[in-house]
């Protein structure tokens, strides 16, 4: 239904709406200046507009013209806790505020498709629920847009749900990637706090020293993994915090390790708690010292639904060349908040490539580096992808080619 050359005329606003965003970043659940710039993009567009309570969100809801479904695009608008170091001209001007993970194109390029679908709204065989979300940086923004209905936003809920991520390096500009089923790893950490009997260190026999024990659970930990875990469906875990004691004579009471966890499936994330709760209780039995794990749910495992992910790289090769649309080989090990949204409702989850020219993808700084660096000449392939994923999966359902 859309062509680049609808997006084409685009260009120039968008371009300036993303530097807008990235000049000034905000971390977290509530940002206040984005969300107003955000809600300033789509004045005019005859859209419903409801702001978040728990979190800085939008939801905009498109009627369509004709009865159908609905169905949503998203995007995420935080930005990290990095201090920039790219050196643009339209770089940060929050210190230690960066948009190193490319969420300032995702905000522009969703306002682009906003702005394409208002255009023939009288067209389109139902709504789009258009989802602003702050918060996808480990703030669990996704979570509390779905408890404040984004879902529902239509008055039904959706029946699919498509997210795009560009990535500063891998990928040439311009170039989508994904693929069925897990396509981001799940996302989990741990803290353990073990607790012995301080002591000097020339008679370590009269203490229960809590570091020894503290070594003993991150050698043991790695081993767990590749003795437990499936090689085909594998896990990743790295403890990247140890901390215990000041003084090198004195062994201390308590000693701290933090550690993340990745995986690929929801069977092996419980296996892998499950391992690391044994191992690490066990090893404090051993040492006669104690272990206390906190340990921290993220996000899930993101799949991507079959059905939709086939019909998602259809429309992208349709509409940017059979070259720019490819599938993924595997998943990859960074995770996403998205993942909640498709395990509630059928959808995928898309990457793209902004690699400026003149970089290779195989080496240029990769996201959330303080030198990552994004092509927004992407913007309107982007803006015009998402549209016209929301424009013929309801044309879809209208014409009963898919359930509504």
């Amino acid at each position: 239904m859309f062509q680049l050359s609808d997006a084409s005329v685009l260009t120039d606003d968008l371009r300036r709406l993303r530097r807008a965003l990235h000049r000034d970043p905000e971390v977290g659940l509530h940002l206040p200046r984005t969300r107003q710039t955000v809600l300033a993009a789509l004045d005019g567009l005859g859209l419903e507009i409801t702001t978040g309570t728990a979190l800085s969100s939008v939801v905009a809801v498109l009627r369509g013209g004709r009865p159908g479904p609905a169905v949503l695009l998203r995007a995420d608008m935080d930005a990290l806790p990095v201090a920039e170091a790219t050196g643009l001209p339209y770089a940060s001007r929050r210190p230690g505020v960066m948009h190193a993970c490319g969420h300032d194109l995702h905000t522009a390029a969703l306002v682009g498709a906003a702005r394409l679908l208002a255009g023939r709204g009288a067209e389109l065989a139902g709504d789009v629920v258009f989802m602003f979300q702050p918060g996808e940086e480990g703030h669990d923004g996704a979570r509390l847009m779905i408890e404040e209905g984004v879902l529902d936003a239509a008055g039904e809920c959706v029946v699919a749900a498509y997210a795009l991520h560009v990535t500063a390096n891998t990928l040439p500009a311009g170039v989508v990637a994904t693929r069925p089923g897990t396509v981001l790893a799940g996302s989990d950490g741990f803290d353990v706090t073990v607790t012995g009997r301080g002591g000097h260190g020339s008679s370590p026999h009269t203490a229960a020293d809590p570091v020894t024990a503290a070594c003993a659970m991150v050698t043991a930990l790695q081993t767990m993994v590749t003795r437990t875990v499936d090689v085909f469906d594998p896990a990743v875990l790295t403890v990247g915090s140890v901390h215990a004691g000041e003084a090198r004579n004195v062994i201390p009471e308590t000693a701290v390790l933090r550690a993340t966890v990745r995986t690929f499936s929801e069977a092996t994330r419980a296996k892998v708690r499950e391992g690391v709760l044994r191992t690490v209780r066990g090893i404090a039995d051993a040492h006669g010292v104690t272990a206390d794990v906190d340990y921290q749910d993220g996000y899930p495992v993101t799949v991507n639904d079959p059905a939709e992910t086939a019909f998602a790289t259809t429309v992208a090769a349709e509409l940017l060349g059979e070259a720019r649309s490819l599938t993924a080989p595997r998943p990859i090990s960074g995770s996403e908040d998205f993942s909640l949204v498709l395990q509630e409702v059928p959808g995928a989850f898309l990457g793209m490539g902004a690699c400026p020219t003149g970089l290779d993808p195989a080496t240029a700084p990769m996201n959330h580096s303080p030198h990552a660096v994004y092509d927004d000449g992407v913007l309107p392939a982007a803006a015009a992808l998402l549209a016209d994923l929301a424009a013929r999966r309801l044309e879809r359902a209208a014409a009963g080619a898919v359930e509504a």
